[in-house]
C-alpha cells in the first residue's frame, strides 16, 4: 500500500481541520488530574477519551510513545489501538518516538512506524539525526516509498539542545542549519508541500537569529511549545516568519488539562486551531 505523499495529506488536513497537532501524553500527573489510576486501565481510559474526542476533528494527533512503553506490552497494545482508531477517524498520526540509530537498527525502527504492515503504522514519525543525517536514510527512503513523513529534530526548545544544534561546523554552518539544508534537498520540487519536516520550538523566539532564514524547507515545521510551555499562536509569525504557513503547532497539556470532559477537550482544541489560523492569515491571507 502506497499512500498519497504525507506532505499533500498534511496540507489538506490543516486546510480542512485547522493547523493544529494535539499530543497524547499520558503523564502520571495528568492521569491523576483526570482522576485516573497510573496503571494500564487509567492509560486505556485516558487514551480512548482523547481519541474519541479529537480524532474526527483535529489535523494531527501525536502520541508520545514513551508514556505507553512504560507499561510494557499492554501499553503498546493501547498505543496500537489508538493509532488505528485515530487514523480511521481521519486524523493523521505522528508518532513521537524520536528514534535514531544506524544501519539495520534504523531500518527496523523505520519499519516499526512507516511500514504499512506494522501494527504501529503511522502517518509520520519523529527521528533524531545526531548520529549523522545519513544514518536516517532507511527512514527517509521508506517514507518516500510508503507515502509517510519524517520529522527531524533541528532546533528544539530544550536549553540542552543548543550545545549540539548551535555548534558550528568547519565551514561555518551550524549543525541545525545543516539539518535544515538536508531537508530542503529532500523536499525539492514537492507540491504542495514536502513530506520531510523539522522540529523547531515555538518558544525559541529571537534566539533563532539567522537560522530563521533557513526555515523555508518546503516542508512542515512541527512547533512544540504552544500553551503550557509559554508560547502562543500570536508568537508564530514572529518566530517562523514567511515559513509560518507550513508550521504545525503542537499543543499537549494546553488541551489535555481540560479532560476528561470530551466537550471541553474539543472546545480547547478548536480554540487553539482558530487562534493559529488567525495568526497565520495575518501573514498569509490566503491561509485564512
Amino acid at each position: 500500500m502506497t499512500l498519497e505523499p504525507f506532505g499533500a495529506r498534511l496540507r489538506r488536513a490543516m486546510d480542512e481541520r485547522g493547523p493544529l497537532c494535539v499530543g497524547i501524553d499520558p503523564h502520571a500527573s495528568l492521569l491523576a488530574d483526570w482522576g485516573l489510576s497510573d496503571d494500564i486501565d487509567g492509560l486505556e481510559r485516558f487514551t480512548r477519551t482523547v481519541v474519541e474526542a479529537l480524532a474526527d476533528r483535529v489535523a494531527v494527533l501525536k502520541p508520545q510513545s514513551a508514556f505507553f512503553e512504560r507499561f510494557g506490552s499492554r501499553g503498546i497494545a493501547v498505543l496500537e489501538q489508538a493509532v488505528a482508531d485515530s487514523r480511521e477517524a481521519g486524523a493523521l498520526v505522528l508518532m513521537d518516538a524520536k528514534r535514531g540509530d544506524i544501519g539495520s537498527t534504523m531500518a527496523a525502527y523505520a519499519a516499526t512506524y512507516l511500514d504499512p504492515a506494522s501494527p504501529l503504522f503511522s502517518d509520520a514519525v519523529t527521528v533524531s539525526p545526531y548520529l549523522g543525517y545519513g544514518s536516517l536514510r532507511p527512514a527517509l527512503d521508506l517514507a518516500r516509498e510508503s507515502g509517510t513523513g519524517v520529522f527531524v529534530l533541528a532546533l528544539t526548545s530544550n536549553p540542552e539542545g543548543a550545545e549540539v544544534q548551535h555548534a558550528v561546523r568547519a565551514d561555518g554552518t551550524s549543525v541545525a542549519a545543516t539539518m535544515l539544508d538536508h531537508l530542503r534537498a529532500e523536499n525539492a520540487d514537492a507540491a504542495p508541500m514536502g513530506s520531510y519536516g523539522a522540529v523547531v520550538g515555538a518558544t525559541l523566539g529571537g534566539s533563532l537569529g539567522a537560522a530563521r532564514a533557513e526555515l523555508d524547507i518546503n516542508g512542515p515545521l512541527l512547533a512544540p511549545g504552544i500553551g503550557a510551555q509559554g508560547a502562543t499562536a500570536a508568537d508564530l509569525p514572529k518566530v517562523f516568519g514567511a515559513a509560518v504557513r507550513d508550521v504545525v503547532p503542537n499543543v499537549s497539556r494546553g488541551v489535555l488539562r481540560h479532560g476528561p470532559d470530551a466537550a471541553a477537550l474539543r472546545a480547547s482544541a478548536e480554540r487553539f486551531a482558530a487562534e493559529v489560523r488567525e495568526a497565520v492569515s495575518a501573514v498569509d491571507p490566503a491561509a485564512g
